[in-house]
């Protein structure tokens, strides 16, 4: 059984190897990876592409076996199926079956899940009327958009009520207003006490919804930590304000301030965005000479 006292997710010098090609050449995906994922909370994990961040979720999911370290969800090995029982999952590009209507398609997932009787068809309705899509739930799969897709994605990820949801990429591909509902999504399922794991290149989305970050680059964790932290040990300047000063004073203050005998009404450090953070933090990664290849 999982301990909900545990950490949701907890990576202890993950390491995973892949054989590339006939001469038994290792290609290290994810290279001594630790993190510590706790319950109720959003982590967003960053990386460039090939930065090991789908290797580590499919090790999460129980979809790979480490080469070496561990991986326990909710204190249970990923490698048990025990682990799995409070884990929902959206894939990137999820393939759905097209000729399926949404109904269908999430009553088949929480049968999967071990859901059934009276109580599952009330719980299809209840994850689906909260993405937003009783009115399409009767359509087939096949004619729904892209984000509509993934919405429908997260209802079959949520059917069973899982402690830990997984979401890669979920708004890869959706239109603004789209990625509007799924971010305010990501918001109700940490209100109602879920853990969400969120990989994601929109990094102003991440800073939006995630307590806290890691990034990733070639396998290796750069950075971790609460958002905030990492932002504001980030800044590199200085923003003042000065209380309402008149036209001649404003000339003066091009001169300095200071001299002017006027207060200093506040003074601030800036907060950088992640965006920023991610790619000083990446660059810093890379050898000069790949950093100069365009």
């Amino acid at each position: 059984m999982t301990d909900p006292k545990s950490p949701a997710v907890e990576l202890r010098g993950l390491t995973k190897d892949f054989s590339v090609g006939l001469r038994g050449v290792r290609l290290r995906a994810v290279d001594r990876l630790s993190l510590r994922i706790e319950p109720g909370e959003v982590f967003g994990l960053l990386g460039p592409n090939g930065s090991g961040k789908s290797t580590t979720i499919k090790v999460i999911l129980g979809l790979l076996a480490p080469t070496a370290g561990e991986c326990r969800v909710f204190g249970v090995p990923s490698s048990r199926v025990e682990a799995r029982v409070e884990v929902g999952y959206l894939p990137e590009a999820p393939n759905f079956y097209r000729f399926l209507s949404g109904r269908e398609l999430v009553e088949f997932y929480g049968r999967i899940c071990g859901l059934g009787g009276a109580g599952l068809g009330a719980r299809v309705a209840e994850v689906i009327a909260w993405v937003g899509l009783t009115g399409a739930a009767d359509r087939r799969v096949g004619t729904y958009s892209k984000g509509m897709l993934q919405r429908i994605g997260l209802a079959q990820a949520l059917v069973h009520d899982p402690q830990l949801v997984i979401l890669d990429e979920p708004t890869a591909g959706v239109d603004p207003l789209g990625t509007a509902a799924i971010t305010d999504l990501i918001r109700q399922l940490k209100a109602r006490g879920k853990t969400v794991l969120i990989t994601s290149h929109l990094l102003t989305q991440i800073e939006d919804v995630c307590d806290r970050v890691a990034i990733l680059d070639r396998g290796r964790l750069l950075l971790e930590g609460p958002v905030d932290e990492l932002a504001a040990a980030g800044g590199h300047a200085t923003k003042a304000t000065a209380e309402t000063l008149n036209a001649a004073e404003r000339d003066e203050l091009r001169q300095w301030l200071a001299a002017r005998g006027k207060t200093l009404a506040a003074a601030e450090a800036p907060r950088p965005r992640l965006d920023q953070i991610f790619i000083e933090q990446v660059e810093r990664n890379r050898p000069s000479v790949e950093r100069e290849q365009p």
